[in-house]
């Protein structure tokens, strides 16, 4: 049996301008236009309508990883206090691109201690301290 967009719409049970929406997108089974008018068959008393896709095609992106926080004592500022007998700050927080200094630093979470001698980071040191936690500098 063959029927037109407001019957199937009532069998259905939705609305005929979705069934029109379905028809376009070509997931009525079996369903053809003729003129302006669309004819679609009846399989065990209704219309087959096929599965689709739900929603945008992803965009996934990888998350960005948090900026690392390096911690590092310059060295040459120990010295500079040593000989000046002066009380500067010897411990640099580096987060990104903003830099901290202060006396004292207290790391919350997890850290770890890293030692290149061939590969130093800029500034030229090579023991450092990196953690992926809130730093809180202490000055």
């Amino acid at each position: 049996m063959i029927v037109g967009t407001s019957e199937a719409a009532n069998i259905l049970n939705i609305s005929t301008p979705r069934l029109r929406v379905l028809l376009i997108e070509g997931r009525v089974e079996g369903a053809y236009k003729t003129g302006k008018i669309w004819l679609i068959p009846l399989f065990k008393g209704k219309p087959i309508i096929q599965r689709g896709k739900r929603g945008p095609a992803p965009r996934w992106r990888n998350p960005r990883k948090p900026a690392k926080t390096v911690i590092h004592v310059n060295r040459h500022r120990i010295k500079q206090n040593q000989k000046q007998q002066q009380k500067e700050a010897v411990i640099t927080v580096k987060k990104g691109n903003h830099n901290q200094y202060g006396h004292e630093v207290e790391i919350p979470g997890g850290c770890r201690v890293v030692y290149r001698p061939d590969n130093p980071i800029c500034g030229g040191a090579r023991v450092w301290i990196e953690s992926l936690y809130e730093v809180r500098v202490i000055s």
